[in-house]
């Protein structure tokens, strides 16, 4: 006798139900959006150049696409939010996640760790705390000039979880351990010289004789770029001098222009700059074209703790390293204990912008942690300038890596 295990259904003869269009369409935008959200947030994601911070290294409306894996891909912290979008929704302009769940930091293997000179996207360390009506603007810069009781009497305010601040791009320019100084505006790492890039922009005082054209197709000639929002050129009360910033291979071609004289914009040595990091003026007369030493710490790192020196270390020790820190009768104490040491968690970065005087970076904001790095600039696949999108492609930027534009 033969014993059936298994018998047919009657209802497995029938063809299956087809799912209806919509249902179809549904299916594959659901995967699609999963598949994409997965994408940019272990592998690649696309940025895109605002402003003319790192210019002309990277120039405004350059695409380009951010490396995850080139330092090892963030876990998201704040896990629950609208896909595809960073931290605004962008027709009604609310937040586009909810810190009802939060996860601790944690960053898988990568390929290596972010080096000297590389271009890096990162989150803004002063962006956890935005104004409603200008959330370009630096809060603590608002807060250190108008203080903080105006700013809230006068300003909404919104709190922002660390993934969620706004994403910055400048090169690193320093790591840890290294002595970091500024001397009338070159980059120096100990006793050597930062390397310096053909396409980075610093600003002179640019004096055109009486009744010289300063036309736009001057301007084009001379390759200097007249985006307000680049912010390379302005005048001053004198209607022959400007303030332009320029790359090296223009200076030059100014320097040939018949009549005109040229000075470097410097900062004197010695002179404070109170929008300066670390914020005091009394301990520190830093400016942002003379600047340090200062030696940047890493995980690990043991450094004495005093006043005079806690002002680069404050938000260090109190925020981005998540300590209770108390500054009493000329004493510091840290969880309720008074130190006199304090050693590091996490490594952190010196960040600055190639158009040095045109670029808010580390001298305005101080360290960047490392839980703050979002990727490494890989290469740049769409970038147009005058005329649009259609009218003015730049084709010579487009599929080339970021080391070829920095050539």
């Amino acid at each position: 006798m033969r014993l059936a295990f298994w018998k047919k259904k009657e209802a497995d003869d029938k063809p299956k139900k087809k799912k209806p269009v919509w249902r179809e369409w549904l299916d594959a935008a659901v995967f699609a959006i999963v598949a994409a959200t997965i994408i940019r947030t272990f592998f690649v994601e696309a940025y895109t150049i605002p402003s003319g911070s790192m210019e002309g290294s990277l120039l405004i409306n350059d695409y380009l696409f951010v490396s995850k894996v080139a330092y090892g891909p963030r876990v998201p912290m704040t896990p629950l939010a609208v896909p595809l979008v960073h931290n605004t929704l962008p027709v009604t302009g609310g937040e586009s996640y909810t810190k009802a769940v939060q996860w601790d930091y944690s960053r898988w293997w990568g390929f290596g760790n972010v080096e000297r000179n590389d271009v890096v996207v990162f989150n803004f360390p002063h962006g956890d705390t935005v104004l409603e009506d200008d959330r370009e603007a630096d809060y603590y810069a608002r807060v250190r000039d108008s203080g903080r009781e105006y700013i809230l009497a006068h300003h909404e305010i919104r709190v922002r979880p660390l993934d969620k601040k706004d994403n910055y791009i400048k090169r690193c320019v320093g790591v840890p351990g290294d002595v970091i100084s500024i001397r009338d505006g070159k980059v120096w790492i100990g006793d050597k010289p930062s390397e310096n890039y053909v396409h980075m922009k610093t600003s002179y005082f640019v004096m055109f004789p009486a009744n010289f054209s300063i036309s736009e197709e001057f301007l084009d000639e001379m390759g200097i770029n007249d985006n307000l929002r680049a912010g390379d050129i302005r005048q001053t009360q004198n209607p022959y001098l400007f303030v332009i910033n320029l790359q090296p291979e223009q200076l030059e071609k100014l320097k040939a222009v018949q009549g005109v004289r040229i000075e470097p914009v410097l900062s004197p040595a010695g002179q404070a700059e109170a929008e300066v990091f670390p914020f005091d003026t009394v301990h520190y007369k830093w400016n942002r074209d003379n600047f340090g030493p200062l030696t940047i710490p890493g995980k690990g790192t043991t450094v004495t703790i005093t006043p005079e020196n806690i002002a680069l270390y404050r938000r260090l020790i109190g925020i981005y390293e998540g300590n209770k820190l108390e500054e009493r009768n000329g004493q510091v104490f840290i969880n309720g204990a008074l130190a006199t040491t304090y050693t590091f968690k996490m490594d952190y970065y010196w960040m600055m912008g190639d158009n040095r005087h045109n670029s808010l970076d580390s001298r305005y904001w101080g360290f960047v942690p490392e839980d703050h790095v979002v990727g490494k600039a890989s290469f740049v696949w769409l970038s147009y300038g005058k005329g649009g999108l259609f009218g003015g492609m730049r084709w010579n930027r487009l599929f080339r890596g970021i080391h070829a534009l920095e050539e």
